[in-house]
């Protein structure tokens, strides 16, 4: 973001992130999809996202060299075989109901079956948390017109936190449901952000407070629901949740959060021109004929479900929504059409890629076979980002 562009209003300091709204899109409606700027980051994204699963299925329990995984990646076994891809994606009962197929799937080496049944469902589970998390920022940073807002800040990763902690310790059986039931943690948690920051409008800095606020409050709920647990493993498996984490996950998990992530994207998409004119100020979209407050809960609702439905897969990752869509304006301008599909690429990237550092960072470092949860890794890049965003801004905090 740089220092010196114009503002709507004209002023210096902050950067025009409307601007690029009223300028046609080049060479016709989708011409801005081959922006230079967005197909290099996009490929430089697929590259860091391919290189980085590349190094998770190679390593693990069954040791095999990175040809074998990458041979196993690309099995045509697999790829060439509808039946299998919808076993791994809808489940076998689903894809038997589908295909019709009764008789026994065609056996794959051991080396595909490690690769597709454990390690690669983690490299798409951190890829789908990434976009989420990444696209849900960057609407809440249009939305409240306030750069540090993220799904983390206001309150909404605790708010659904608190629900599905509670799913997970007292109403197990619900289970099945846990994207939704985040969906309305994170929602009740964003209304009550919002009705506590509202005073005749609201404001960047009290939208903050007020997601410290209702976000130590949930925290502390989430603490306390511990003491309510039985079986010692549910809290271990819950302290691992909170500061999110990628492993174990598995074909189920792709297949929780896949549709509520499809939707979520199209929306948000979708949603591209009404984010723009929002981040043009109020009374210039009333004047184009938006309904503000319409708008403003509308596009929030998809941000919780994109939010939602990352944290209940992988739990509370932090500073990704964050620092994502700063990341992401840098390289490819403020037009949100741009920013949404960057997103789409740069947090997986940032995700994928803190994994490996999540999964072999300690034995790196010490020796020992052991793994940090992500959320530890996005912790520690987030922090010195947020840090290097408020002393390089001299107007922290307003978009």
């Amino acid at each position: 973001m740089s220092g010196d562009e114009p503002t709507a209003g004209g002023a210096t300091g902050s950067v025009d992130y409307g601007g690029s709204a009223r300028r046609p899109a080049e060479g016709g409606r989708l011409g801005w999809l081959f922006d230079p700027r967005l197909l290099l980051v996009a490929g430089g994204s697929v590259a860091v996202v391919a290189l980085a699963g590349l190094v998770q299925v190679s390593f693990g329990t069954y040791s095999m060299t990175v040809g074998q995984a990458w041979r196993a990646v690309l099995d045509p076994a697999v790829l060439l075989d509808p039946r299998w891809l919808l076993n791994f994606l809808v489940g076998e009962e689903l894809m038997r109901a589908i295909t019709g197929f009764q008789g026994a799937l065609p056996e794959l080496t051991r080396e595909t079956l490690v690769v597709w049944n454990i390690r690669l469902p983690r490299v798409l589970v951190g890829a789908i948390v990434g976009m989420n998390l990444a696209v849900s920022g960057a609407i809440f940073q249009a939305v409240t017109r306030n750069e540090l807002a993220s799904p983390f800040i206001l309150g909404v990763s605790s708010g659904a936190g608190l629900m599905i902690l509670l799913t997970l310790v007292v109403f197990g059986g619900l289970s099945a449901f846990l994207p939704l039931i985040a969906a309305v943690g994170g929602s009740v948690a964003f209304l009550l952000v919002y009705a506590i920051a509202w005073k005749n409008g609201t404001s960047p800095v009290r939208l903050v407070l007020a997601g410290v606020i209702v976000g130590t409050v949930f925290n502390s709920l989430q603490t306390g629901l511990f003491f309510f647990a039985d079986d010692i493993s549910v809290v271990q498996s819950a302290i691992q949740w909170t500061t999110g984490s990628l492993t174990g996950t598995d074909w189920e998990q792709v297949r929780m959060a896949l549709p509520w992530t499809l939707v979520a994207l199209v929306l948000s998409l979708a949603g591209s021109r009404q984010l723009n004119l929002l981040l043009l100020g109020e009374q210039t979209a009333k004047a184009l004929g938006m309904s503000i407050e319409r708008v403003r809960f509308a596009l929030s609702g998809v941000a919780v479900l994109a939010a939602a439905a990352s944290i209940a897969v992988a739990g509370i990752v932090s500073f990704v929504g964050l620092i994502v869509p700063h990341v992401v304006r840098t390289l490819v301008g403020s037009d949100y059409k741009r920013v949404i599909v960057g997103c789409l690429f740069v947090g997986p990237a940032l995700l994928v890629g803190a994994d490996v550092g999540a999964r072999l960072g300690m034995g790196a470092i010490t020796g020992a076979d052991a793994q940090v949860p992500v959320g530890i890794v996005t912790g520690l890049v987030g922090g010195p980002y947020f840090l290097y965003l408020m002393r390089r801004q001299q107007n922290v905090g307003d978009l």
